[in-house]
């Protein structure tokens, strides 16, 4: 039996905010050690209650700190809802609306070049459609969006927050509600092309697996809280890991140049293929590896933009064309296998 835990799937973020700005005072905080500051028993976003299981607004109101880690700033609603993009199983279901039938032109230009137009997958990235009646063989269960995923939500959530690789976030919510209804069309759990998918129709989904998951009752953790002879809060320092990130970080605001050659190559690399040519994920050849940039280039420099355009299917792995962003134009993909072929010293 799979497993699921479902619970704290669609508010793991926003909790873990709140708890965060329950435990934080500014530096300049006069809180003593011994005091102890309630948590305000109804977390909001903009102002409105969010919706929360009951054994997690239980458990919320009892969130409480002793004394000021200095750490951090409280959270505020605009910065909560920054991050509270999460959709949950019948909450926090996002506005907009979308059809199969619009959602099939969006998904061959956004979604395609990895999952191929009807789902089957490109290369090895993943099969989304079929796979029903799979999951009970021991050799080769295909787990798909059709055959294993227990919510629609799940598919919306996911869509929105990580799709399209790799332009996360690009989507708006019609965009996100029309590639979900397709995909789902495509697994014929949607039957009619122009039925609208959105929050008003959402309950009328019902996916094959639903009832194939239980609640997963482990631990999140395996540790156990201190009782006795515990380290003072009020000695403990907490640093920022990462230069630039954390309490105090200034918003670097980069100015819109206009730039050209290698720093134009760079640009495009750094968005759309470091994640590839950066570690050699899928067979990519990293941009230091001199010997592998050499063998490819004796095809001829024509003939590699040729692959970064198009894409290729190769021994080793799988090229997308343009490597995943259809935005890009000619010149832009091949700006960025110049960058790449230069700084592997070619």
């Amino acid at each position: 039996m799979y497993k699921f835990n479902n619970l704290t799937k669609g508010l793991t973020v926003t909790v873990l905010a709140l708890a965060i700005s329950a435990c934080s005072q500014s530096n300049n905080s006069e809180v003593s050690q011994s005091q102890e500051v309630k948590s305000d028993n109804t977390p909001k976003v903009e102002g409105k209650e969010i919706q929360m299981p009951g054994a997690i607004a239980a458990e919320y109101k009892e969130i409480s700190v002793k004394g000021p880690f200095n750490f951090g700033q409280t959270a505020t609603d605009e910065e909560i809802a920054g991050w509270h993009i999460e959709v949950g199983h019948g909450h926090n279901l996002p506005p907009g609306s979308g059809t199969a039938a619009d959602g099939e032109e969006l998904f061959d230009k956004k979604c395609a070049s990895c999952h191929g137009s009807f789902g089957e997958g490109v290369g090895r990235n993943p099969v989304l459609a079929g796979g029903e009646g799979t999951l009970t063989d021991p050799q080769k269960p295909e787990r798909t969006v059709g055959s294993y995923w227990p919510y629609a939500s799940t598919l919306i959530d996911y869509t929105h927050r990580a799709m399209p690789f790799p332009s996360a976030q690009s989507l708006t919510w019609d965009e996100t509600w029309s590639i979900s209804a397709y995909v789902l069309y495509l697994n014929d759990i949607i039957e009619d092309e122009e039925f609208v998918f959105s929050a008003d129709t959402y309950h009328e989904i019902k996916m094959p697996n639903e009832d194939g998951f239980v609640m997963d009752k482990r631990p999140d953790t395996h540790n156990t809280r201190c009782m006795k002879d515990c380290k003072d809060p009020a000695s403990i320092e907490i640093k920022t890991a990462l230069l630039g990130y954390g309490s105090g970080a200034e918003d670097v605001v980069e100015e819109t140049a206009v730039v050209e050659g290698h720093e134009l190559g760079q640009k495009i690399y750094d968005a759309t293929c470091r994640l590839c040519h950066g570690t050699g994920l899928a067979g990519a050849p990293k941009v230091e590896d001199t010997v592998t940039w050499e063998h490819r280039l004796q095809q001829g420099k024509s003939k590699v933009y040729e692959h970064a355009i198009n894409g290729y299917q190769g021994q080793y792995g799988v090229m997308p064309p343009r490597g995943g962003n259809m935005e890009l134009s000619d010149d832009d993909v091949k700006a960025a296998v110049d960058f790449m072929v230069k700084d592997a010293e070619l």
